[in-house]
């Protein structure tokens, strides 16, 4: 599939500078972005069947620009920046960077682009969560319905903002996740929200009762559930052993298998899920 619309907007970026737009390409067409003195880019790390392998989806991640394709994390620049205002700014360039660095490849897969939403924006934004990034996607005329917006763990306190953000990002068209910390977690936002997918952490499976009893819920309620941060051996295993007792196919994603790339990956991973 093509795009384009995207690709009359990269050859306009082509031509563009780092110094006089907030995004350009580099020479080898890759979007990069400047927030205050740093210059950014795109990394992508698989989302892929635990049973077979198969890349479902990626995220997108922020990185300093690296010669050697391995920047550094920026996404804790939200936690730093000085207003409501510049978290936005930030959050937003990345979302559009991640977007066209993902599409610009992405003609010969039909995998999701998942991108995350930091909880500071959740209660900086004032109104209509979603609705000026899906303007850009509907200007580029990028398919929405293969973008995944992933919501971060909320206390109990912010279950209303959660409500109220990942409704907003619904009547936008927009597919979400939510990351939980726990199967007790996971089951009562179950209730509420209906997620598309959660996300819960491949180092806590303590509680193995709880975790069959979620992933039973979400495949009974078609919500997808991926297992992040996948690091060790033994995590696969664990999660081979979770997902045979559940009775459910899960998604898996971490460093066991992939690192984050600038280029979209059709190889296997390194270890066979």
């Amino acid at each position: 599939m093509s795009f384009p619309i995207l690709q009359k907007y990269l050859a306009r970026l082509s031509d563009a500078t780092g110094a006089a737009s907030s995004i350009w390409l580099d020479h080898e067409g890759k979007a990069q972005g400047r927030f205050f003195n740093c210059t950014m880019s795109s990394a992508f790390q698989p989302i892929r069947a635990l049973d077979s392998g198969a890349v479902l989806a990626y995220e997108g991640l922020a990185r300093s620009v690296s010669a050697q394709d391995q920047g550094l994390s920026l996404w804790k620049l939200l936690d730093h920046a000085a207003s409501d205002d510049e978290s936005i700014e930030l959050d937003r360039l990345c979302r559009m960077l991640h977007s066209i660095n993902f599409f610009r490849q992405a003609g010969t897969t039909h995998a999701d682009l998942y991108l995350n939403v930091h909880d500071r924006l959740l209660s900086a934004v004032s109104s209509n969560h979603g609705h000026a990034f899906r303007r850009i996607l509907d200007a580029l005329e990028l398919p929405l319905e293969r973008v995944v917006l992933q919501l971060p763990a909320a206390t109990p306190q912010q279950g209303w903002l959660l409500n109220y953000v990942s409704d907003n990002y619904r009547r936008n068209g927009f597919r979400f996740a939510v990351n939980v910390n726990s199967a007790r977690d996971g089951l009562g936002v179950l209730e509420r929200l209906r997620p598309d997918v959660f996300k819960l952490d491949a180092r806590e499976l303590q509680d193995k009762a709880g975790l069959e009893q979620l992933l039973q819920r979400c495949a009974a309620a078609k919500v997808e559930v991926v297992f992040k941060r996948l690091e060790t051996p033994q995590h696969l295993s664990a999660l081979r052993e979770l997902s045979a007792a559940a009775g459910v196919p899960l998604q898996v994603q971490g460093y066991l298998l992939d690192e984050p790339r600038a280029t979209l990956l059709q190889a296997p991973a390194r270890q066979a899920a």
